[in-house]
C-alpha cells in the first residue's frame, strides 16, 4: 500500500447528495494526509443510526454533498507529518470522537470526552486546515463525524484511530467502534452492577441488547427488558435477559411495575431510547440507596427532565454516559480483546451483510426496523 502514501487515490464512495435520498456510488478523489491524520483502507463498516438520523435531515442542519459513515474497520495506507503510533499496515477501528492524549479531559481518568476531537456533528471538514480530504471533479464533498467511512479510503485525526489485534476478524469487530461499545461500557463501566444484582434496561435496540450483555458479563441475577415492541423481546434472551415488560400493557408508569417486580426497585438501570418518559422511569425505577441510573439515549433539545428532588435525596444516583466512557485510542483494544476471548459474543448483533454496491439496502432494513446491524464488505 505505501506505493500510493503521497498521492491523490481514487475509489469508489457512496455520497448522499440530498437529504433522504438514496446514496449515489461516486469515483471520488482522496487527498494524503496532512499533520496529524491517517489514510486508512476501509474493509468494513456498518450502518447505525446516527448515520440514518443525519442522512434524513430532519432535525438539524446537514451539510451535503456528504460522506456518511462512522462504525468501520479497516487497515492504515498511510500516515501524515506528526504521527508516530500508528503505521501503514496496522488493523484499526475509526471512531465519531477522539482522544488526543494532551487536554484536561484525556488526562483524567473519569472522562473520555476529549476537548479537541469529541464528536462534533456539524463539521465536514478536517480540523488541520478545515478543508476536506474528498472532492468529485475538483468540488469538495464533505466530511461526516470525522470519520466517513462509506468511502474505499478516507482520511481521519489519528486521535480518532483505535488500533487493534491484528487477529480479529475485521468484518466482526467493526461493530465495535460505535453502537455496541456504547451500551457495553454504560454497563461495565458507568452502571458498574455487581454480582447477583438486578438491572433493567430501556430500549432493547443494538444499544441496548449491548447494554444487557455488558449485565450478563457483570453476573446480574435478572435483567429486566423494557421496550415498546413486544417483537423484540424473544431477539432479547440471547443476549441476557431474562424478563420483559412493555409499557403499554399496564395502566400505570412503568417504573411503578418494576419497582413492584423487584420489591423496591432494581439496583442498576441503564436508559438507551434518548425518549424523555423512559429516561424518567429508568432514574425513578432504581432502589432508594443505593441505585443508580445511567442515561445513554440522546433526548429533544427542547426535552425537561422531571423529578421529585426526594428521588435523589433518598440516595438514588443519576449518571449519564458518552460512548460508554471508553477512551478511543486507549480502551477501545481491550473491547476487542473481549471479544478475542470469546467473553463478548459480537456475531449476535450482525444480523445482515451487503456488498459496499447494495448499501441503500442496509437503510432500507434499517428504515424497516429489521435486524441490528448490518455489515457492509467493501470488496
Amino acid at each position: 500500500m505505501a506505493s500510493t502514501a503521497g498521492q491523490v487515490i481514487k475509489c469508489k464512495a457512496a455520497v448522499a447528495w440530498e437529504p433522504g435520498k438514496p446514496l449515489v456510488m461516486e469515483e471520488v478523489e482522496v487527498a494524503p494526509p496532512e499533520k496529524m491524520e491517517v489514510r486508512l483502507k476501509i474493509l468494513f463498516t456498518s450502518l447505525c443510526h446516527t448515520d440514518v438520523y443525519f442522512w434524513e435531515a430532519k432535525a438539524q442542519d446537514s451539510v451535503f454533498p456528504r460522506i456518511l459513515g462512522h462504525e468501520a474497520a479497516g487497515i492504515v495506507e498511510s500516515v501524515g507529518e506528526g504521527v508516530t503510533e500508528l503505521a501503514p499496515g496496522d488493523h484499526v477501528l475509526p471512531v465519531f470522537t477522539g482522544e488526543c492524549g494532551d487536554c484536561a479531559h484525556c488526562k483524567s481518568e473519569e472522562s473520555n470526552m476529549c476537548s479537541l476531537l469529541r464528536i462534533n456533528t456539524e463539521r465536514g471538514v478536517m480540523i488541520h486546515d478545515e478543508k476536506s480530504r474528498f472532492s468529485i471533479k475538483g468540488k469538495p464533498v464533505y466530511h461526516f463525524l470525522g470519520t466517513s467511512t462509506f468511502s474505499e479510503y478516507t482520511v481521519v485525526h489519528s486521535g480518532c484511530v483505535a488500533k487493534i489485534n491484528p487477529l480479529a476478524p475485521l468484518d466482526k469487530v467493526c461493530v465495535l467502534s460505535c453502537g455496541i461499545s456504547t451500551g457495553l461500557g454504560a454497563t461495565l463501566n458507568v452502571a458498574k452492577p455487581r454480582k447477583g444484582d438486578s438491572v433493567a434496561i430501556f430500549g432493547l435496540g443494538a444499544v441496548g441488547l449491548a447494554a444487557a450483555e455488558g449485565a450478563r458479563l457483570s453476573g446480574a441475577s435478572r435483567i429486566i427488558g423494557v421496550d415498546l415492541n413486544s417483537s423484540r423481546f424473544e431477539e432479547a434472551k440471547k443476549f441476557g435477559v431474562t424478563e420483559f415488560v412493555n409499557p403499554k400493557d399496564y395502566d400505570k408508569p412503568v417504573q411503578e411495575v418494576i419497582v413492584e417486580m423487584t420489591n423496591g426497585g432494581v439496583d442498576r438501570s441503564v436508559e438507551c431510547t434518548g425518549n424523555i418518559k423512559a429516561m424518567v422511569s429508568a432514574f425513578e425505577c432504581v432502589h432508594d440507596g443505593w441505585g443508580v441510573a445511567v442515561l445513554v439515549g440522546v433526548p429533544h433539545k427542547d426535552a425537561v427532565f422531571n423529578t421529585h428532588p426526594v428521588n435523589f435525596l433518598t440516595e438514588r444516583t443519576l449518571k449519564g454516559t458518552f460512548f460508554g466512557n471508553y477512551k478511543p485510542r486507549s480502551d477501545l483494544p481491550s473491547v476487542v480483546e473481549l471479544y478475542m476471548s470469546k467473553k463478548l459474543e459480537v456475531e449476535r448483533f450482525i444480523t445482515h451483510k451487503v456488498p459496499f454496491s447494495e448499501i441503500n439496502k442496509a437503510f432500507e432494513l434499517m428504515l424497516k426496523g429489521e435486524g441490528l446491524r448490518c455489515i457492509i464488505s467493501m470488496e
